[in-house]
């Protein structure tokens, strides 16, 4: 039975819809489209915002997940809890999974490589003070088979290291991993509150586990499997990609095909989000071909960086939040965008103070850069009291002269009065990023809006 099967038979009333799902796989993309797909039949948009509830795996809770299991929908009609990615089915035997999962996440998405990191170390019972200060050396080849059988540990001399410098400069703490499942199992085996649903997605599972075989009994299991061989997944991505595509009117040529899967491996969940952006950079054209993807896809971090800022400064909305999009895709910290684009504004209000004093007449928006270095970079430094001195304290003097100049230009975008403001934005959601739990991706988002606009 698949997802498809699943939907129709409760379309036509044919099937009363299961109290359970669990959708696991390393299909990520495939994952995430069926649990949209299981939402939108069981639950009309507007009970959503009362009466669909989720919880992620880094920080899940079984005690608050039962209550949200056993608490009645907010208003008639169907109720949804989600959890996503749990790691409720891992265990010793899915190990050789899990170690993949933090080698493959580690570069783009540290995030996750650090929550499949912390539940190894559950699995394993080591802890960090087990492994740091070089002590992790003294694992053999034998004793690393008895403990992740199947994993080949010719590369743990690089991960491993890596990974825990991450976890201990994080203050990763090991008691917020709980594994109290009996009573989830138990309101799973006595059932469900009628009108209530359960979805759960994974990417390993233990199929031993005891929740596993009652889940099986009680609901639904799906399994989305990395599909193996070029052609295979090349036609899995146009499948994918093709309600999408239809919608925009846009078509990719066979050489953007191409590009895309020497750019992407063909994973389903990297090439979509490729498309995705590709649908945003061509704008109104409905031709998408191999330049566009060299141009947009697979830049690197400081690349995509350069470019918000760029785009920024320019007040090109489109490509700024583009840009953004494509900065979380490749899995840039939040605060990391949030420090860049308040050195960028901290750095354009400060040149905007210095013109605003009258001692720089001579500088204008268009002065060539030539004779910005022979006529005014000397005059600022002497103004400064910085002639001749190296500084790293942060401030736009002691940046490099070009920086100086463009910062300068970039000045006359912006009023004085929407600098100010910029920057107590900035400093507000600096402290809602690291006391709320509010949307980064949507507090940068209309910030840049507000910049452009």
């Amino acid at each position: 039975m698949d997802v498809d099967n699943i939907l129709t038979d409760i379309k036509k009333g044919q099937k009363v819809p299961p109290p359970c799902y669990l959708l696991y796989g390393e299909e990520e993309y495939l994952v995430k489209d069926a649990l949209n797909r299981i939402i939108a039949i069981l639950l009309p948009t507007s009970d959503r915002d009362l009466n669909l509830f989720f919880m992620d795996g880094e920080y899940e809770d079984i005690d608050t997940l039962c209550e949200m299991i056993l608490t009645p929908p907010l208003i008639p009609g169907r109720k949804i809890i989600v959890l996503r990615n749990t790691r409720l089915f891992q265990s010793k035997r899915v190990l050789p999974e899990i170690i993949q999962q933090i080698r493959s996440h580690f570069e783009k998405h540290p995030d996750r490589a650090v929550g499949y990191f912390m539940q190894f170390l559950k699995i394993t019972g080591w802890s960090l003070d087990d492994l740091k200060d070089d002590k992790w050396r003294k694992i053999t080849d034998d004793d690393w088979q008895k403990i992740a059988e199947g994993d080949s540990s010719h590369d743990r001399g690089i991960w491993l290291p890596r990974i825990m410098e991450v976890c201990i400069s994080r203050g990763v703490d090991m008691s917020q991993i709980k594994d109290d499942t009996e009573r989830l199992e138990d309101i799973l085996k006595s059932g469900i509150p009628e009108g209530n649903h359960l979805i759960i997605t994974a990417e390993t599972v233990d199929k031993r586990k005891r929740i596993f075989r009652i889940i099986s009994e009680i609901g639904v299991v799906l399994h989305f499997s990395r599909m193996k061989g070029e052609v295979r997944q090349k036609n899995a991505l146009m499948d994918a990609a093709e309600d999408l595509l239809a919608k925009t009117g846009k078509k990719l040529t066979p050489k953007a095909w191409a590009a895309i899967g020497k750019k992407t491996d063909f994973n389903l969940a990297d090439s979509m989000g490729a498309i995705e952006k590709l649908i945003a950079y061509t704008g109104e054209r409905m031709l998408i071909d191999d330049s566009d993807v060299e141009e947009v896809v697979g830049k690197t971090k400081e690349d995509a960086v350069f470019d918000l800022i760029r785009t920024l400064v320019d007040k090109d909305l489109n490509m700024a939040l583009l840009n953004l999009k494509d900065l979380f895709y490749q899995g840039v910290n939040h605060l990391l965008i949030l420090s860049m684009i308040s050195r960028e504004i901290r750095f354009i209000f400060h040149a905007k103070t210095f013109i605003r004093s009258g001692k720089l007449s001579s500088f204008h928006a268009n002065l060539d850069y030539d004779v910005f270095q022979k006529s005014c970079y000397p005059f600022i430094r002497e103004q400064t009291g910085d002639a001749g001195k190296k500084s790293d304290r942060g401030d736009l003097i002691s940046q490099h002269p070009y920086v100086i100049y463009s910062a300068l230009k970039n000045s006359y975008r912006f009023s004085y009065e929407q600098l100010i403001k910029q920057l107590d934005d900035l400093v507000d959601m600096d402290i809602a990023f690291k006391t709320t739990s509010r949307d980064p991706k949507v507090m940068l988002q209309r910030f840049i809006i507000d910049v452009c606009t």
